[in-house]
């Protein structure tokens, strides 16, 4: 089965947008839970343009399935992390400049503090995954410094047009593929939507998909329960498949 974990860090955009307490992550989640979601993500940025301290903490409280905490190779991120013990850890590049998370970690140039940073996580029982582009060195240098799961990073393919398309898909393929024969659990997220998710959903050894701005999107229309449940249904059909 691939679990879907919903990133609800543009809940808390819709938020910040007005400095208000509406719309609530918190409550989001509870309601992602209920429609499904096996797990809930999100992105404790250094700048706080989301997701703030207090949800992260709020969070651990309340929610029933698995936290999984995105954060940049901050000293000021790790200390919250070792403190509230999320179950997950991924560590993602962050530039203040970005709209969203642009692409995979160098995990290669950023060795020696990811060993340090995965050590102390990994000493508090947390689970710690590297975003990484589908690059087979990048792969590699995450059983090295000790990670247990590579998300990842499924922009590329989210973009891509015509034949492009099934040449990003088989990345993902031989990277998922890599990092199994190498001891890592794999996961993957970035632009995943209702379009293009199943193709992902169906590589055989991915565990978990992270999607967050589509399932959001959609439920400014539709409302956050159907949303979940009609990604969960996509996801699950498409994992069926490759098991036929």
């Amino acid at each position: 089965m691939v679990k879907l974990h919903i990133n609800i860090d543009h809940v808390a955009t819709l938020r910040e947008a007005r400095k208000t307490n509406e719309p609530d992550p918190v409550a989001a989640a509870a309601l992602a839970e209920t429609a499904g979601a096996e797990g809930i993500t999100v992105h404790l940025r250094e700048d706080r343009r989301h997701i703030q301290d207090r949800d992260v903490r709020l969070l651990r409280q309340t929610i029933k399935t698995l936290l999984n905490l995105e954060m940049a190779l901050s000293p000021e991120i790790l200390e919250i992390a070792l403190e509230v013990r999320p179950d997950e850890v991924c560590i993602v590049p962050e530039r203040r400049q970005e709209v969203t998370t642009e692409g995979g970690l160098d995990a290669v140039r950023e060795t020696v503090r990811l060993r340090e940073f995965i050590l102390r996580l990994r000493e508090k029982g947390i689970l710690v995954s590297l975003f990484l582009d589908p690059e087979p060195r990048q792969i590699e240098c995450a059983r090295e410094v000790g990670a247990q799961f590579v998300e990842l990073h499924t922009g590329r393919y989210a973009h891509a047009k015509g034949g492009a398309v099934a040449q990003e898909l088989r990345r993902l393929e031989e990277g998922t593929a890599l990092g199994r024969r190498l001891g890592l659990r794999m996961n993957a997220g970035h632009g995943l939507n209702y379009q293009n998710v199943s193709a992902v959903a169906r590589i055989p050894g991915i565990e978990e998909l992270n999607i967050g701005h589509a399932v959001i999107a959609r439920a400014v229309i539709t409302g956050l329960p159907e949303a979940v449940r009609e990604m969960k249904r996509l996801i699950d059909r498409a994992a069926g498949e490759r098991a036929l």
